[in-house]
């Protein structure tokens, strides 16, 4: 063995870990690690805010299965960082974010930009490591790697001493395999006897841990037995919309017959998911602790399986490795297929834009220009807000690997997931929507976009108001406007002050040659739509909300 600074053992670990691309916001506190990077094969992708970089990795990893990796310096370094590792938590998205930190001989001082990592992150991360010597490090990237793939996914923090990062050890790269549980014979025979048994069953698939074959897996699953397959809360690409199983997404807004055909169920079957607050209706879906439904949970995490909700089987497995194993379940007859054929037409009826909206331009036409006009392929993001309701309620998912979106409602995602998206999958379009309050969370990431020249489109409905928070004010204080007003740039300008193309339309019939301009810039382009604020919802007007009608 060779003698190498620790800034070489860290790189050395992500080569080790296949890691090809990271996202970073550089810092003095691991200038060892840029350097040891000069050379290594990993693409490093420099964006402008600490956030909008952790936001990149996590969409890297949901779209690719790969784990996330992020470097950020200390201090405002890792807490900018902090709203992507929250994402990252909530959506059980395999990342490590790597943080510069002070030396070792100043740790426990509150030196300059210090912080406690393990006490900051405790809460969000699955572990917090802090290596003291350059010798440990492999040891270190190998248990984060390790840790963050293995059972419930999730983010892991390694904080990185300054010194031991010039320091010269003698140490090799480590590379540990995570856990991947599979269910067991017994869980499959008793799985095939319940749903044997079953006269109302349903699936509901979310979480992460998925890959297009698992999907394509289940279909097949779901075809065989008849069942109406729903999705959680912004995991939609995990079944075919027009397929004719679908019977809509588990989220916020909830179709009232998928709820219906849920409470009535007399079998569910959640794989992946842990039905948190928002899929659940605030808990509300399922009675706690004792569902009335008969659960089966399938779960990678043991410790998630019966957290909340008692399943009367539980199955610890990866959503992939019980995809795989479900070849083996097959009905003795063919079951009736009229409930999955009503739930996907109660789908295709809720998933119609309404016809009408206030003001001269109808997002409904706009959802279904774009849905005559997307390919199948094209990948969606957002980040949180009404507008977003557009997006998940109309749009119709065909395909593994086209949505990143935070289930854990964080505003700002959409750009910098826009970014990851077209990075990690080249060719394929790439349709960020935002509302005007989301975007400027980290539209400065449309700076990143310029330089790696992505073509990225990005929807900005602007309303001029942060509009959810709106709509809840005007529910519980009609008329007490506080905090919610807006004041915007022009985004159009603005897409063409950083070199891009920009776009204004405010009258639905403009909007699709402004669409084929921005499309077919090959620039990074943004549309802003200037809606009327009026159409705060697709179904009920501010006005409406404000009176209580």
């Amino acid at each position: 063995m060779m003698m190498k600074t620790g800034g070489a053992h860290v790189v050395e670990g992500l080569v080790a870990h296949g890691v090809k691309r990271l996202f970073c916001v550089p810092g003095e506190s691991y200038l060892a690690v840029l350097d040891a990077l000069v050379g290594s094969g990993i693409e490093v992708v420099t964006c402008r805010q600490e956030g909008g970089a952790a936001m990149m990795a996590d969409a890297h990893a949901k779209l690719t299965g790969e784990t996330g990796v992020c470097f950020v310096t200390r201090g405002p370094g890792a807490t900018n960082a902090s709203a992507g590792i929250h994402v990252a938590s909530q959506d059980s998205t395999p990342l490590v974010l790597f943080i510069g930190q002070v030396a070792t001989a100043h740790l426990g001082r509150e030196a300059f930009q210090e912080i406690d990592y393990q006490a900051f992150f405790g809460s969000v991360a699955k572990a917090v490591f802090q290596p003291v010597r350059a010798a440990d490090i492999p040891q270190a990237v190998a248990d984060a790697f390790r840790i963050a793939q293995s059972g419930r996914m999730g983010p892991v923090v390694v904080a990185l001493p300054e010194d031991i990062l010039t320091e010269e050890a003698e140490a090799s790269a480590i590379r540990l395999e995570p856990e991947k549980p599979a269910p067991s014979l017994t869980d499959l025979i008793v799985l095939a006897s319940m749903l044997r048994d079953a006269q109302r069953p349903i699936a509901i698939l979310g979480g992460s841990g998925w890959d297009a074959d698992a999907v394509h897996r289940f279909t097949r699953f779901a075809e065989a037995w008849a069942l109406p397959v729903a999705v959680s809360f912004r995991r939609q690409m995990l079944f075919d919309h027009l397929h004719p199983n679908y019977a809509g997404d588990v989220g916020i807004g909830i179709n009232p017959n998928l709820r219906k055909r849920i409470d009535e169920a007399d079998l569910i079957l959640l794989v992946g998911g842990r039905l948190g607050e928002m899929p659940s209706q605030g808990y509300e879906l399922l009675d706690i602790p004792r569902p009335k439904q008969k659960l089966v949970h399938v779960h990678p995490g043991v410790n998630e399986i019966g957290k909340v909700y008692e399943a009367d089987l539980g199955i610890v497995s990866t959503p992939a490795h019980f995809a795989m194993t479900l070849e083996t379940l097959y009905p003795s007859a063919q079951p009736n297929g009229e409930r999955a054929a009503q739930a996907h037409a109660d789908y295709l009826a809720w998933s119609t834009p309404p016809e009408r909206q206030p003001g001269a331009l109808s997002m409904s036409a706009v959802m279904n220009w774009l849905e005559a006009n997307l390919p199948p392929d094209a990948i969606m993001t957002n980040g949180a807000g009404n507008y977003a309701t557009w997006l998940h309620r109309f749009h119709r998912f065909r395909m593994f690997a086209t949505q990143a979106a935070p289930t854990s409602g964080s505003m700002g995602y959409g750009l910098p997931a826009a970014v990851a998206a077209a990075l990690a999958l080249p060719g394929r379009q790439v349709v960020c929507f935002a509302g005007d309050g989301c975007f400027l969370m980290h539209g400065q990431e449309f700076s990143t976009a310029m330089r790696h020249n992505l073509p990225i489109v990005v929807l900005v409905i602007n309303n001029g108001m942060y509009g959810t928070i709106r709509m809840h004010q005007e529910r519980d204080y009609p008329g007490r406007v506080s905090a919610t007003d807006l004041t915007n740039p022009d985004f159009a300008s603005l897409a063409r002050a950083y070199g891009g193309h920009g776009e204004t339309v405010e009258c639905t019939e403009d909007f699709p040659m402004a669409w084929l301009r921005a499309a077919n810039s090959g620039l990074p382009a943004i549309i802003e739509l200037r809606i009327d604020p009026e159409a705060i919802t697709p179904s009920r007007t501010l006005s409406q909300i404000r009176a209580g009608t």
